[in-house]
């Protein structure tokens, strides 16, 4: 049995509302500056995953962590910058994937999900081949978190040390609804208008490079999407095989699957968080023995906004746990 412990993170009075959390990032952060380079992995179906490399040169032995981000995010998201720059800063090599269509079009019709392990298991296979010898440990932010946890409980192979996961949605039709209430509206209509312009980006790619796949996305309802039970179950569901946004919120939900990891695991979460609501969060008996839960009472969705100088509370975190397995 895992444990539940909670955390130090305890931001000024002024600071712990969880909207002014979950927005600093993105709109007042300037977003880091990191040296990166490219490259461009090719998968057995024919598409490719674009991955930004940052941190020393590759050498034998070393440890290289790699960062998955979120729903309609990229490398280029302010978390995703913001770890990569510490982990640079600190000497440690890193690679932030960039999903499916993600960052540019990809070459087809599939994007990315909750549960989507295929790609998460491509690049742990590649970072793993390129050094056998060297830890790797993987971070996940919100939908991130959730393939990596379902990758620990359907795949995981021994080639993880740690993994991390970040405001992880653990139940996707309660995290759907949540985003139906209040403010959290904003959020979702951010999310689905992002989602869908990129969907349509890549139609017009993908009738210009791939025909065929084009035609899976032309087939697809696009209309009348407000909510996620609609984008999922009109999206989502056909792309993926599923029937619909409920068999694919019971088959992906990475909460009911807890009991079955047994790589050592921190899941950082939060009760304030707007994009889902605390009985999202596991009970101590739900929690496989290397699963680790740490509970805040505050910091929105991938907030963790401190007062300064320690203002990005969330990647000094980060650091320490990739610290705790030691790097070369």
């Amino acid at each position: 049995m895992g444990e539940i412990v909670a955390s130090p993170f305890q931001p000024p009075l002024w600071l712990r509302n969880p909207h002014l959390q979950t927005l600093w990032g993105p709109l007042g952060r300037a977003l880091p500056e990191v040296e990166r380079h490219s490259e461009w992995l090719p998968l057995a179906d024919g598409d490719r995953l674009l991955l930004d490399w940052a941190g020393p040169e590759r050498h034998p032995g070393q440890l290289t962590v790699i960062l998955l981000h979120g729903l309609s995010g990229c490398s280029d998201s302010h978390y995703m910058r913001g770890i990569q720059k510490a982990l640079a800063d600190a000497g440690v090599r890193s690679v932030a994937i960039n999903s499916r269509g993600a960052k540019q079009p990809n070459d087809t019709a599939l994007c990315y999900h909750a549960g989507e392990t295929d790609d998460v298991d491509a690049v742990i296979e590649h970072v793993f081949d390129q050094d056998p010898t060297g830890n790797r440990i993987a971070i996940g932010v919100s939908l991130g978190g959730s393939r990596l946890l379902n990758w620990l409980a359907h795949r995981d192979n021994g080639k993880l040390t740690a993994v991390a996961s970040v405001c992880a949605p653990l139940r996707l039709d309660l995290c759907a609804n949540r985003l139906d209430r209040g403010l959290s509206k904003l959020y979702r209509q951010h999310l689905l208008k992002t989602l869908l312009t990129q969907l349509g980006d890549k139609k017009r790619h993908l009738d210009k490079v791939n025909p065929p796949e084009a035609k899976r996305l032309h087939r697809l309802n696009m209309s009348g999407i407000r909510s996620f039970w609609r984008y999922d179950d009109q999206i989502i569901a056909p792309l993926y095989g599923f029937r619909g946004a409920y068999h694919y919120y019971a088959q992906c939900s990475a909460g009911p699957k807890l009991l079955q990891i047994r790589t050592p695991t921190l899941m950082l979460q939060n009760r304030d968080d707007p994009f889902m609501t605390p009985e999202t969060l596991p009970r101590q008996e739900e929690l496989g023995p290397a699963v680790t839960l740490e509970v805040s009472e505050y910091g929105g969705h991938v907030g963790f906004i401190n007062h300064a100088p320690q203002r990005y509370w969330l990647e000094q975190r980060l650091m320490a746990f990739v610290q705790g397995f030691g790097f070369r």
